[in-house]
Parts: C-alpha cells; structure tokens; sequence
C-alpha cells in the first residue's frame, strides 16, 4: 500500500477519524481477513489448550481487537520495533512470528521462540521486532520510550510501537515517558487499546478523564481517537502517527476504541458486563465480520473465502501439534540467556 501524506503539526488532534479510503486492491482485503483470522483461530485454540490443563500460568487472549494489531502492523516498516504488554499473542502473529514458535511457548516447550521460558506474558523475537509481551502493567512504556531513544541515536529512521491499556494509562510511569519523549523528540507511537475495562473495572469508574486521546496535552503530544475495529481506520490511522514520529517531530498518541470478547483473563468470567453487551458488539462491530462483507462486495466467492478458513485451521492445527509434540527444556536452560556475554 502507498504511505500516506505527512501527519499533522503536533497539535492536539481531534477525536474523530478522516473518512478511510475504501479503495483497497482485493489482495490487501484478503491479506487482513487472513492475517486476522489467523489471530481469531490461534486465540480460540489457545483457550482450549488452557482449559485442557496445557497450558499453564496466565493467559489474556486478543479476541475482538485483531484489527489493531494488523492495521498498526500493516503501516509499519522494516526495523520498526513493536513492545506490548500481557495481552500480547495477536501482536506477535501480527509482527511475523512463527505460529508454531508462539504455541511452542505458550505451552512451555524447547520449540518455543524463548526456548519455553517466557510462557503467553513474556516471549521476545528480536527478529521481527517483536520486544515482548510484558507481565508488569504499564512497565512496557518506558521500555518502548527506550527503543525509541535507541533509534533516535542512532538516527536509523525506525519508529517503537509501544502499546498498552485503559487501565495502564493510569500509571505513574507513562506520564514520565510522555515527558522524556516530548522533550526528545523521540521517534515512538503510543498506541492505547482502549478496550472499556482494565480487568473488571470499567473506564469510566477508573478514570476521571476518559478521552485517553488527550492524557499527552499537557506535554504537547498530539493524539486522536479510531474506531479499533476498523483495520482501515486503524492503518491510516498508524501511517498519520509514525509519518509524525519517523519526521522528527516526536512522540503520537492513538487511543484505538477496541473491544475484547472474553475475560481478561482465562479465569475472569467477565460478570461485570451483560452478554447482551457483548453479544452486540459481536453482531455490529466484529473486525473481521466488517471486511468479510467488504470482501465479498469485491466479488470473493464464498468458496474462495472457506480456502483461505481452511488455510488458517490447516497453520493453526499444525502449531498445535508442534507445541506438543515439541519437548520440554532441559533443566540446563534455566541458566541460559541470564547474562548478556559482550
């Protein structure tokens, strides 16, 4: 796709997205129906798996909130850096990962992409980027400031996507990085899934100001608010914000308007909100239901659309059989990669 034009001055945007450009090539309509449907999958596998006892720990699935990895991903270039925090499994798929390798490590095996020691909160893949999922709320802020700060001196023309939730905007931490990285000018994209609860608190009960958008005004950061369930609002979105950071005009704020199907966790039946909320977010802003329609409105055939569902079961399946087929680490490994040999 084209890079779009330069992003705004640094002022305060408004809170509302430009219309989207709907005149995408079928190939890049299905290249985001099959990149999210592959999250979709693996996530609904990855909970079986936990209820099964075979994978342990905590688990926080990225149902609902595919189209926020994939668009960001999507407007993104080579070297760029992507640091997240617990809910992380959607943006490693995003970011390149091997299915395989993903699984392996949710379920603790060698075939893991960190050797089955990081587990669903804490895998890294230098080589797509990916800095890793985060146990520690909010803690990945000042580490994607950092990135940011690593290629601002390096003046290597990359941008750190640094995401994080509702309930992490709250920490102390991240003004401090707003701070830094508007004073530096650093090359880094917030991105905050706003997805209404951090764990079963609502948005509303937790934050006095719930225009997350704004939280960077008193430094002169500049944000804006997308519909996160719309990959196209989403990459046009992410092309504004990273044209603005990869300029040398520092820090952008994106607080995309998301939503999460299940509990935060696997063991949080999520009783503080109605399935009739769910169930409608579900039937009218389900990201991948919106561009299957799009899709079949280019002329897909609903048979060529069950090729592409077979694909992604056939990937899926066989991550799954290389997680368990993979083994265990030796004991050995638990005094690997402590140290940092330089």
């Amino acid at each position: 796709m084209a890079r779009a034009a330069k992003a705004s001055d640094g002022t305060q945007g408004s809170n509302s997205t430009p219309s989207v450009n709907r005149n995408t090539s079928k190939d890049d309509l299905l290249k985001y129906y099959r990149e999210m449907l592959l999250i979709r999958r693996f996530e609904e596998r990855a909970g079986q798996l936990y209820g099964m006892g075979l994978i342990g720990g905590f688990c926080h699935l990225y149902i609902g909130q595919e189209a926020v990895a994939v668009g960001m991903e999507s407007a993104s270039i080579d070297g760029d850096q992507v640091i997240t925090g617990y809910r992380d499994h959607g943006h490693m798929l995003a970011a390149g990962m091997d299915p395989k390798e993903v699984m392996a490590e949710l379920t603790g095996r060698i075939g893991g992409s960190s050797k089955g020691k990081g587990g669903s909160m804490h895998m890294f893949d230098i080589e797509t980027g990916f800095f890793g999922g985060h146990g520690i709320v909010g803690a990945q802020v000042s580490l994607g400031t950092g990135l940011a700060f690593a290629d601002f001196y390096k003046q290597n023309g990359n941008v750190s996507y640094t995401y994080f939730g509702d309930g992490a905007a709250n920490q102390g931490q991240v003004y401090e990085s707003f701070n830094m990285a508007k004073l530096w000018k650093l090359p880094v994209v917030y991105v905050i899934e706003n997805n209404e609860y951090a764990m079963g608190t609502s948005l509303a009960r937790a934050s006095a100001t719930t225009e997350l958008y704004m939280r960077g005004a008193s430094f002169g950061i500049p944000g804006e608010q997308v519909d996160g369930m719309d990959v196209f609002a989403v990459y046009e979105a992410g092309l504004r914000a990273s044209e603005h950071a990869r300029s040398g005009n520092g820090p952008y704020i994106l607080e995309m308007k998301t939503y999460r199907y299940r509990g935060h966790s696997m063991s949080d039946p999520a009783k503080y909100r109605t399935k009739e909320e769910v169930d409608d977010v579900k039937k009218n802003r389900d990201p991948i239901d919106h561009i299957k329609t799009m899709i079949e409105q280019a002329g897909v055939t609903e048979d060529e659309l069950k090729v592409i569902d077979n694909e992604i079961k056939a990937i899926v399946l066989e991550a799954v059989e290389f997680a368990q087929t993979s083994p265990e680490p030796d004991p050995s490994e638990l005094y690997t990669d402590v140290y940092l040999e330089a």
